[in-house]
Formats: structure tokens, C-alpha cells, sequence
């Protein structure tokens, strides 16, 4: 949710300071002459048509200062607003919080791991074994407690059945896999032969 969070606040901060990028330079390009001249600042206030939305803009403020049922969707798209403000807010300030992989734990502290360098591990492990040609693996924690899920995507060789494949992988990974208590979801299939 903090991640989600901390994408839509930098992308709408993004798109905030483009807007105002080009705003400002189309206020700093107007402004070089002075008067009612073709670069001036009536010029683009005339371009953008100001002057005929002030009525406009006038009668909409003075209906959402009278009481009624527009001052009560303006005080709803307000509350709203303040309350998406907050939400990007804690998406900024927030820091994501990382689940680390317990390896063991004693009375000097926690020996734990991330994700990423765990696939990394699963993925060596994985090649080495004889006729594994490419290997993806992914490692997930869990939200509670210990241990996680390890999903590997294995291809091997024609010279190799796949069940076979399938368990010297296994063998291969599963004392990494009991250390750090994965459950493995393993997937192997036949290789494409590379075209001469």
C-alpha cells in the first residue's frame, strides 16, 4: 500500500512540476515586453481567455460561499482533497518497509537476507545442476512469521526427462530451501534447441 502510495505521489509531483515548468515559461516569455504588445502579459491573459471567465468564475465562487447543496459538494471535494493530500503525504514521508528472510537467530542478534539476493542464491544453485540451461527464480516472504515461497522456472536439456530435471533441482535447492524455511514451486520444461 506505502509503495503504491509513494508511486502516485511521485508521478502526480512529476506531473505538478512540468505544469508549472510551462507555465512559467510561457509567464517568462510574455513578459519580455511590456504594454499590450504581442508578448505581454494581457496578451496571454487574453490568450487564455481570463477575462471572459471572470463572470464565470465569480457566480461559481459566490454559489459555493451561499449555503445549500453546492457548499455541501464543495465541502465534500475539499474533505477529499485533504484526505488525498494526506495519502500522498504517507506515501512520501512513509519509509517501504523491507521483509527480510530469518536465517537464525540467537542472543547476539538476526542473520536474515533479502529477497533478491536469495533468488540470486536459488538461481546459482539451480544452473548447477547438469543439463539446467536458464533459470528464474522469485522469492517472496511472508506478511507474518518466518519463511516465504521460492518459485523457480527451470528449462533443461532434450537429454534429460523432465521429472528427472525436476528432482535434481529439488536436491539441489532443498537444503538452501529448508534453511530458510521456502516452500519451492518448481517448473521445469524442455529447452528450445538454438537454431546453427
Amino acid at each position: 500500500m506505502v509503495q503504491l502510495l509513494r508511486v502516485i505521489a511521485r508521478l502526480a509531483a512529476l506531473i505538478l512540476l512540468i505544469a508549472l515548468a510551462l507555465l512559467g515559461l510561457a509567464t517568462a516569455i510574455f513578459a519580455i515586453e511590456g504594454d499590450s504588445a504581442t508578448l505581454s502579459l494581457p496578451t496571454l491573459a487574453r490568450h487564455f481567455q481570463l477575462p471572459q471567465l471572470r463572470p464565470v468564475v465569480g457566480d461559481w465562487l459566490a454559489q459555493l460561499g451561499a449555503s445549500g447543496p453546492t457548499a455541501l459538494i464543495s465541502l465534500g471535494g475539499g474533505l477529499a482533497a485533504i484526505a488525498i493530500g494526506l495519502l500522498l503525504l504517507v506515501g512520501i514521508v512513509v519509509p517501504p518497509r523491507e521483509r527480510l528472510l530469518l536465517y537464525e537467530e540467537d542472543e547476539r542478534g538476526l542473520l536474515t537476507a533479502r529477497p533478491r539476493t536469495l533468488s540470486q542464491i536459488a538461481t546459482a544453485l539451480a544452473e548447477g545442476v547438469r543439463g539446467v540451461t536458464v533459470t528464474r527464480a522469485r522469492v517472496r516472504s511472508r506478511r507474518r512469521g518466518c519463511g516465504g515461497k521460492l518459485q523457480l522456472r527451470a528449462t533443461h536439456v532434450a537429454s534429460i526427462p523432465n521429472d528427472q530435471a525436476k528432482s535434481a533441482i529439488t536436491e539441489a535447492l532443498s537444503p538452501f530451501a529448508e534453511s530458510f524455511e521456502l516452500k519451492p514451486y518448481l517448473t521445469a520444461k524442455l529447452g528450445k534447441p538454438r537454431v546453427q
